[in-house]
């Protein structure tokens, strides 16, 4: 059995977060569970607080996953596995929230995935307990709102670039290069550097990647076909759609919108 939730961050997190998220499950001891995580513009923090899935690589191998961290942007899926009972707290980011919170640039966590000690040192190490000893999900939400709203106190923001990426998050329809610069008044290469600095992905490669997770959310739209979807999330051809979602997802986007696919019962809940 697999339970999948999201929590609405607090007012003063909420243009940093974009929301907190629980996943927990129950394999029974047989069978192993697989997860699978798509390409995401956004990064996450994580934290297990029961259970540690293991990371599956190419050819067969295995290695255990960090108990807590953060999965930078990402142009690629990953597969996990588990097959004990577990459970995690996230939290979903903005692309911003990166350079924000970590006072780095979000370049250098793109398709990374380190550990807090690794990234915080003591005072990650002091957050992961916190989180996994917390008596409930709704006490790790008080536990990390209030650690990252120490963390904007002092940080220092780039409204324009900030706008420019919600822009693309939040609209369905397709952006040019030249509209986002016509906008924020910035030149091409002036919006590639700053975009990439807080982002960690070009503007195209970022839209590209936001548009695939716009067509994942449709998931549990089963009167829809794969040509309305397509075009609900701004693909000009089925082509494209079919071509962005294997590269993004490994999929055909028929087999993952048919329910069969691995790693999708989180969806079904």
């Amino acid at each position: 059995m697999i339970q999948y939730y999201t929590i609405a961050p607090p007012l003063q997190l909420a243009k940093y977060v974009r929301y907190f998220w629980v996943l927990e499950g129950e394999t029974g001891g047989t069978a192993p569970y697989i997860h699978r995580t798509m390409a995401s513009g956004c990064p996450e923090l994580f934290f297990h607080y029961k259970g540690i899935f293991d990371e599956l690589l190419p050819y067969g191998k295995a290695e255990k996953s960090v108990a807590s961290g953060i999965s930078g942007p990402a142009q690629q899926f990953s597969r996990f596995s588990i097959k004990e009972n577990f459970g995690m707290f996230g939290a979903y980011l903005y692309p911003f929230a990166i350079p924000l919170f970590f006072n780095l640039p979000a370049t250098e966590l793109v398709d990374e995935m380190p550990s807090l000690s690794t990234l915080l040192g003591t005072e990650g190490r002091l957050l992961e307990e916190q989180m996994m000893v917390a008596a409930d999900n709704r006490q790790r939400v008080k536990i990390i709102s209030s650690y990252l709203e120490k963390k904007i106190q002092h940080s220092k923001e780039d409204p324009g670039i900030f706008s420019c990426i919600s822009r693309i998050i939040h609209s369905k329809e397709s952006t040019s290069i030249q509209e986002l610069t016509d906008q924020y008044f910035l030149s091409a290469k002036q919006l590639e550097r700053r975009f990439k600095t807080y982002c960690g992905l070009s503007p195209k490669r970022f839209a590209r990647i936001t548009r695939f997770q716009s067509a994942l959310e449709l998931y549990s739209n089963k009167h829809m076909s794969l040509t309305g979807i397509a075009h609900d999330c701004g693909y000009y051809d089925q082509s494209h759609f079919i071509h962005d979602f294997k590269a993004f997802s490994g999929y055909h986007p028929k087999q993952y919108f048919s329910g069969k696919a691995e790693g999708v019962e989180w969806r079904d809940v």
